[in-house]
């Protein structure tokens, strides 16, 4: 409990100090240094204070790694980075678990590490793309991700320690960290004469006070409701022997959906508030939209209305913890040379800890995705008209997704296997079962994820979208993809290069 009273305190802190940070350190009157060092000490000083001298965890993950980067060259290092930085942190998961409180599912130490190993890996890649692959051999996200210089031990530091994102994230790409320190989020370009050269210039900075008073909003409210409703609708009362012996299956499936929602919020509490905390100190700008408005939801980790409607499972876990999303994508989904959907999904189970639970929930995982896969691609195009027959179809998919996503995560939440498996036997495995009999009978479409098809639309219409952005003089400032939307991700970060 004293952890998460600290870990509130601390970013509550956080937020003041971003909204000093923005105001009194603002880049067109502070030099990208000092910026560099007072966002690195006060993360330090967050990560002391919340943590004690477990916080030291932090640095030697983090020295050693660029340690790594530095000895072994552009080459390989994403590769020993990637085992070195996964494997303390395992290292630390099991310690933490299975010596000092097994069960105790809280603010720890291990939280922030698990942000700092992703930011180490991703940049460890992104370098290797940028400074030994060949531009061709990239992607257009890799493309616009990738970094062309070694970043200084300051600059890397800051970007894994600094105080906005030290205790709940969210991950960032290396060159959107950068553009906001150096100023350059407002920076707009504009074509030459020549149809060529580009002219840049400062756009008034938007102010982030509504963003920010929205996302408190939403963290005030997902707090109260995690403080009362969540109390009184435990997860572990699935398992309960006499609900099981005594509820009809209609209530077990009510109980399960319910109890699930309720669990969420506190998600939703801790992720918001780290952006609101990273949009007070000005970072998180990802543009205009089509009315003009600013958007600050550059490295937002989650969109609660299109999670609670879902559709699909996909649709789900597109907009859930969607800057972790990324990092599955970028580090082991597209690399992946098989599976790549089961490489992903052990990936997520081994980063997220060593709890019995976290696998048999991915394990699940795989099965669910790769059946709702099967059922989509064989079943919507059906349903597509008349309207009506359009909204039947979404209406079945919800309940169907919404089961099954709450049916999936259980284990996560018991965390250990005895109550996991009394929970499916209670269920009789009824999903387990429903999702292989689909895998059967259902043909599925072997498309390797479309990979060098997909490649090649991807390219086209980043060239398009480069000539549009030419003509109108977008903002060009690096930005995180939507997983949702890739169109969205090839404009922004193919016009993120000429910079």
């Amino acid at each position: 409990m004293s952890l998460r009273v600290n870990f509130v305190v601390c970013q509550l802190f956080a937020l003041l100090a971003a909204i000093w940070f923005r105001i009194y350190l603002r880049s067109s009157k502070t030099s990208s240094f000092i910026r560099h060092v007072v966002a690195t000490l006060l993360g330090l000083y967050l990560a002391l204070f919340c943590f004690g001298w477990y916080a030291l965890h932090f640095l030697v993950q983090s020295g050693i790694s660029y340690c790594i980067m530095i000895i072994i060259g552009v080459e390989n290092m994403h590769k020993y980075c990637f085992v070195f930085a996964l494997g303390y942190l395992t290292v630390c998961q099991i310690t933490r678990v299975y010596i000092f409180d097994y069960g105790q599912y809280s603010a720890d130490f291990s939280g922030p590490m698990m942000i700092i190993t992703q930011k180490i890996t991703s940049l460890a890649y992104e370098i290797h793309d940028g400074m030994f692959r060949k531009d061709e051999e990239l992607t257009p996200s890799q493309r616009g991700l990738a970094v062309r210089r070694m970043p200084s031990l300051l600059e890397y530091l800051s970007y894994n320690c600094n105080f906005m994102g030290i205790l709940a994230g969210p991950l960032c790409s290396y060159k959107d960290y950068i553009t906001f320190i150096e100023g350059r989020s407002y920076h707009m370009t504009q074509s030459g004469e020549d149809g060529k050269e580009e002219i840049q210039y400062e756009k008034t900075e938007p102010s982030p006070n509504i963003a920010v008073t929205q996302k408190l909003l939403v963290c005030g409210l997902s707090l109260l409701f995690h403080l009362t409703v969540s109390k009184t609708l435990p997860v572990q009362y699935n398992i309960d022997e006499h609900f099981q012996a005594t509820a009809s299956w209609p209530t077990k499936v009510i109980y399960l959906y319910v109890s699930l929602l309720a669990a969420r919020p506190k998600y939703y509490f801790a992720w918001t508030l780290a952006d609101a905390i990273n949009n007070a100190a000005g970072f998180g700008f990802r543009g205009y939209d089509k009315n003009g408005a600013a958007r600050w939801d550059l490295i937002s980790n989650l969109r609660i209305q299109q999670i609670e409607m879902s559709t699909s499972f996909k649709m789900f876990l597109d907009n859930w913890n969607i800057q972790t999303a990324l990092w599955l994508k970028r580090v082991c989904y597209e690399r992946a040379s098989f599976s790549p959907t089961i490489q992903t999904f052990f990936l997520s189970a081994i980063w997220h800890g060593v709890y019995p639970g976290y696998y048999l929930t991915f394990l699940t995982g795989v099965l669910m995705t790769l059946a709702a896969r099967a059922m989509r691609s064989n079943i919507r195009h059906y349903f597509m008209e008349p309207p009506q027959l359009k909204l039947f179809y979404d209406v079945i998919t919800w309940i169907v997704t919404q089961i099954a996503i709450s049916y999936t995560v259980v284990p996560f939440v018991l965390l250990s296997i005895k109550p996991s498996f009394m929970f499916y036997s209670s269920w009789y495995y009824c999903l387990h079962i429903a999702g292989i009999l689909v895998l059967l009978l259902l043909p599925v479409k072997k498309t390797q994820r479309g990979r060098n098809t997909h490649e090649k639309i991807q390219l086209s219409r980043s060239k398009k979208f480069d000539e549009q952005e030419n003509s109108l003089g977008q903002n060009s400032f690096s930005t995180t993809n939507n997983v949702c939307n890739q169109n969205q991700e090839i404009a922004s970060r193919h016009s993120s290069l000429k910079q």
